[in-house]
């Protein structure tokens, strides 16, 4: 091979090398973009859903503020169930201590058990 086929042939691999990276760096900034529009596409969206989080967020807090007052109202209920309960356990011993009472004052009862 003479020397100026050589020279050709590396010219020509250079050349090829050069467009083989120039190919690349294009291939490299198109998918760049294509990520800087899907990221800005991202972005477009969850701001459109932000109205649906904050109400949502209030739903939430409605639900937890009036699961609260629930829970006040339970605790005052079972606070009167207990009080009612305890008024209804004197109430018996009361009444069984009206009936010992009577027992023990009855001519008629047989206290020798």
């Amino acid at each position: 091979m003479s020397t100026s086929t050589i020279v050709i042939i590396i010219v020509v691999a250079v050349i090829l090398l050069l467009a083989i990276a120039a190919a690349m760096m294009l291939a490299k900034r198109r998918k760049t973009e294509q990520q800087r529009v899907h990221a800005d596409q991202l972005r477009h969206k969850a701001t459109t859903h932000e109205p649906v989080i904050t109400e949502s967020q209030r739903e939430a807090e409605e639900a937890e503020a009036k699961a609260k007052l629930a829970r006040a109202e339970a605790e005052r209920a079972e606070e009167r169930a207990r009080e009612a309960r305890t008024g209804t356990h004197m109430e018996e011993a009361r009444q069984e201590d009206a009936i010992r009472e009577a027992e023990r004052i009855d001519p008629d009862t047989d206290h020798r058990h």
